[in-house]
């Protein structure tokens, strides 16, 4: 196998069979992918409905601690499937690479993809390999998309919040960004701070077997908790109320945040959930999600309450102090290329 990439890699031939039979086949192809037809067929779902979502993955750098944008890549598809309470079953994979790049690199982003798939029970299924030329990428960018499997009697939405439902947390928020940051910028913490990207499919149908009328769930990634919040704030029309206590933050994260100016609500996540659920099933729900290593560190954070007909939704913040403050979307790009 070349060391690196080239133009001939993505040029149809032998060149390109070789990279596709020793590098992604050699990572993580079963049966469905080593038929080497141009559609994947799978099987249908007898109870009718789907759940699929596409996303693209461009971070810089692309390892970090904790993970790679592989790991991100495969994870962060598998969550954007789970929120829907589907259970995710086949990903398709496009790779597309910068002529020079590192054969090596890229067989370690591939394991990873492979681990991940394997712990969310998924089947990377089909895929595409295109390469460009050299200064015309930046090494490697990954499209994943997924398909998932709706149960009967699931149905999940950021329009279904209710005034007096809890909000949850699955665990710290700001990790990823911060990891992401401090990498790029070559900053250095004495606390260990790592991404939190994990495929949470399986914590998420535990809760909702846990806490069967669930409202939704929603991935806090590019804009963070605040941003995700005032999404199902606006889409329920209905006020959310947070308390900043209760949030959880690690310190080395938060200290971050202080010394880079930067709101630790706003700053993204690869491995979290945030969890609307009535108030009578909130401690079945946190349980449910404390019992999964993903969810150690959850928490209920805050409740859903009526808003005034005059004006539009918003989410509050009730500091240490008692006060209240808005929690705003992020507002233009604070943290480029985190996923």
């Amino acid at each position: 196998m070349d060391e690196t990439v080239l133009l001939g890699h993505g040029s149809g031939g032998t060149m390109m069979k070789r990279i596709i039979d020793e590098v992604f086949f050699s990572a993580y192809a079963g049966s469905e992918l080593k038929q080497g037809n141009d559609a994947a067929s799978l099987p249908t779902n007898p109870q009718g409905r789907l759940a699929f979502s596409t996303d693209s993955f461009v971070v810089t750098p692309h390892f970090f601690p904790g993970g790679d944008i592989g790991k991100l890549a495969i994870c962060g598809t598998v969550n954007d499937v789970a929120t829907s309470g589907a259970l995710p079953k086949f990903i398709s994979c496009g790779f597309i690479l910068e002529e020079g790049f590192s054969v090596a690199d890229l067989k370690r982003i591939c394991a990873s993809m492979a681990e991940m798939a394997e712990e969310a029970g998924v089947h990377i299924v089909t895929g595409d390999t295109k390469v460009v030329n050299r200064g015309h990428g930046d090494g490697v960018f990954i499209n994943t998309s997924g398909i998932g499997f709706i149960p009967e009697g699931v149905d999940l939405s950021g329009a279904y919040c209710k005034p007096g439902d809890k909000i949850l947390v699955t665990g710290t928020l700001g990790d990823h960004g911060i990891t992401i940051m401090s990498c790029r910028e070559e900053l250095s913490f004495s606390a260990d701070i790592q991404t939190d990207a994990a495929p949470l499919n399986h914590l998420i149908a535990d809760v909702i077997a846990a806490a069967p009328a669930t409202r939704c769930f929603r991935d806090p990634t590019r804009g963070g908790l605040a941003s995700t919040l005032n999404e199902l704030a606006e889409q329920s029309n209905i006020d959310f109320v947070v308390d900043e206590d209760a949030i959880p933050v690690k310190d080395a994260v938060r200290g971050a945040c202080e010394m880079l100016g930067y709101d630790v609500y706003q700053v993204a996540n690869e491995g979290k959930m945030v969890c609307v659920v009535p108030a009578d099933q909130a401690d079945a729900a946190l349980a449910a999600m404390r019992a999964n290593k993903y969810g150690a560190d959850a928490a209920i954070i805050g409740e859903v309450v009526e808003k005034p007909a005059d004006r539009d939704p918003r989410v509050s913040l009730r500091t240490g102090f008692g006060s209240l403050r808005i929690m705003d979307m992020l507002v233009g790009e604070q943290l480029p290329r985190i996923c």
